[in-house]
């Protein structure tokens, strides 16, 4: 990991605190869960760029200047953020707030990961509430002033959350059980396959391994082929080859692009969070449907 120097006349030049609270996350997506619940209370930038894979994100002094003058840091866990520990030490003494927290986690399975919590429980209803929930307690506490407007703003975006979700998980459940199969690059979609009623696979459990072993290719053409599963899907964050040479290979059709870890520019596909969950969910059960 890249050294975190940070001069002093650099952090001398930093403007002071603005009257509202700021609020830095590790990723967009916790980022933009947090502009939902601080409405004009706060401001909220995401550490990692829309885009960036997350995982194994390597963080510059550009990123801690502009972070280390936040009053909040919200943070996945779950073992998302390999390298984030390492980040917020550089930072001085400054609150974070873990926003799984209460969420019980689903394991991984396979490889050098098994067992080990699977991080991405953003992408179930149940979960993303408790996200919000946690985001509005953590927001709460370090600007008690503002508290009764984040807990109302909360409470709106949940709904939202909720009526842009659901819909699209019953159409998923209504789905004929032979379908119900969903076949990605990364293992990042067990919170939403155990809603959506659907059977998961993968070619790597999680983004470090973005290529996958001949093992567990071969394993993944042989259960496509025993099962007559006949689309895959790859994330927006790494090589859609892999996947590709899987569904050549087992006469499947490539079913696009998957978003889970990252949101897009403002003009992209996914600039929000509701757009991802609805983007991600969309291309599933249209792909599963059509299949």
């Amino acid at each position: 990991m890249k050294s975190f120097l940070v001069l002093a006349f650099a952090l001398a030049a930093l403007p002071a605190h603005a009257e509202r609270m700021k609020v830095a996350t590790t990723f967009t997506i916790i980022a933009d869960m947090a502009r939902n619940v601080a409405g004009d209370a706060a401001d909220v930038e995401s550490i990692t760029k829309p885009g960036a894979e997350i995982h194994n994100y390597q963080p510059t002094s550009g990123d801690l200047i502009r972070t280390s003058d936040a009053d909040l840091v919200l943070a996945n866990g779950l073992n998302l953020e390999s390298w984030f520990q390492q980040f917020i030490d550089q930072m001085g003494d400054i609150p974070v707030a873990v926003v799984s927290d209460g969420v019980e986690p689903m394991s991984i399975t396979g490889g050098d990961y098994d067992g080990k919590p699977n991080p991405h429980a953003w992408m179930a209803l149940d979960s993303a509430l408790i996200y919000v929930d946690n985001i509005a307690a953590a927001m709460a506490g370090a600007d008690p002033d503002n508290a009764a407007a984040y807990r109302a703003n909360a409470e709106a975006y949940k709904a939202r959350i909720t009526d842009t979700i659901a819909p699209l998980r019953d159409a998923a459940r209504a789905l004929p059980q032979d379908r119900r199969w969903l076949v990605t690059s990364e293992g990042a979609f067990s919170y939403l396959a155990r809603d959506f009623g659907l059977r998961e696979l993968y070619l790597w459990p999680i983004n470090a391994d973005a290529q996958g072993t001949p093992q567990q290719v071969r394993h993944v053409i042989d259960v496509m082929r025993e099962n007559d599963v006949r689309v895959i899907f790859s994330e927006s964050t790494v090589s859609d080859r892999p996947a590709r040479r899987v569904a050549s290979e087992t006469g499947a059709i490539y079913g696009g692009v998957l978003y889970v870890d990252s949101l897009s520019e403002a003009s992209g596909p996914v600039p929000t969070y509701l757009d991802l969950l609805r983007v991600t969910s969309e291309t599933i059960v249209d792909g599963l449907r059509n299949e």
